[in-house]
């Protein structure tokens, strides 16, 4: 009888557990509709926010010569790209990689193929790469179209030995330019290079520019493909944030470049509105399917996962690893040790926003 008893008292339980599995995994809709209302006001919200200050951010280089200490020949810069390096890499960390877990590990997917692989590590880590990838080639590509035009007679036979170089200094100087300053992967010979100064910087802007669009919107993307005010809320800070000093950088880069007015508008412009453009594809795609579904949850993963490792990558290989290992920031202390409480101060609060989000 007490056996009888025990094996009645293990079936309750178990079905008591699968109840709560199953209601965990429940494809209804949400009791409190509520949510998607709220959800698309922070979006709107974010729209707008991103809008404004990722324009503001493409302006402060240029506003520089009106105020010598926002320009990007300062040592200022590097404290605020520092902080801004903070942010973006908290965000990646602590914000959207740890949604692209819980959406690709929910009970609410198949055990199989999405409990036997770490998917969402492996997203990351192939955006990462493909960012590394876009960024080379696309800078290999801009220099050889930049070497097809006529060189001068001093340029002689050595152009096509110098080439191989050439890709490697542009390569280098894509990551250098975002402290605007050189390290050591740039001290090739401007005549032997065959490229001037200017020509440098239009080439990293130009590279820089279509980085930024790509993972912008697929940023935007995810946010507005996101039902849950819980994971929107911290994002239209975070991605605020991130587009604003994301800004400073590209703008700078433009401003170096010194392209016409109408180039700056519009480089400009692509930029404030990629993000912006993103949300909006991604409010759309959400009224196709139900959030509580398998396909809104890869879709969300995979998108997550994608955003966090491309921000992951901006904020280490772009803005830290170039400023941080410039030989203008090693040699003054007082420059190194602000920039080192910057980062912390950038990474530390933006982290600290997870506690409340």
């Amino acid at each position: 009888m007490e056996f009888q008893k025990l094996v009645f008292v293990a079936l309750l339980l178990l079905n008591l557990i699968s109840t709560q599995v199953l209601a965990e995994c429940t494809c209804e809709q949400e009791e409190d509709e509520g949510k998607k209302s709220e959800a698309l006001k922070y979006k709107l919200i974010a729209l707008a926010s991103i809008l404004i200050f990722g324009g503001i951010g493409v302006c402060l280089p240029f506003i520089g010569k009106i105020i010598p200490a926002l320009s990007p020949e300062k040592d200022g810069f590097f404290v605020i790209k520092a902080f801004a390096a903070g942010v973006i890499l908290a965000t990646g960390f602590i914000h959207i990689l740890p949604d692209a877990f819980e959406s690709l590990t929910s009970p609410c997917l198949k055990e199989h193929p999405w409990g036997d692989f770490p998917f969402t590590g492996f997203v990351a880590m192939v955006a990462t790469i493909l960012t590394l990838l876009f960024e080379t080639s696309s800078a290999a590509y801009q220099l050889r179209s930049h070497s097809k035009t006529p060189s001068k007679p001093a340029g002689g036979h050595g152009d096509e030995e110098n080439n191989g170089r050439r890709v490697s200094q542009v390569a280098a100087h894509t990551h250098a330019s975002h402290g605007h300053a050189h390290g050591s992967g740039t001290q090739v010979d401007d005549r032997a290079s065959g490229l001037s100064q200017v020509d440098r910087y239009r080439i990293v802007s130009k590279v820089l520019e279509l980085g930024i669009i790509v993972h912008s919107v697929i940023i935007g993307l995810s946010m507005g493909a996101s039902e849950s005010p819980k994971t929107i809320k911290p994002l239209v800070v975070a991605l605020t944030f991130h587009q604003f000093f994301e800004g400073i950088g590209l703008g700078g880069c433009i401003f170096q470049a010194e392209f016409k007015s109408l180039a700056v508008i519009v480089m400009g412009a692509f930029f404030s509105l990629t993000t912006p453009i993103g949300i909006v594809i991604g409010i759309l795609v959400t009224n196709a399917y139900d959030e509580n579904s398998p396909t809104a949850l890869i879709v969300q993963g995979v998108l997550n996962s994608a955003s966090a490792g491309i921000l992951i990558y901006m904020a280490l290989v772009d803005l830290l690893s170039p400023d941080f290992m410039n030989p203008r920031m090693q040699k003054n202390k007082m420059l190194q040790l602000c920039s080192n409480v910057s980062l912390l101060l950038g990474a530390g609060l933006m982290s600290l926003l997870a506690k409340w989000a």
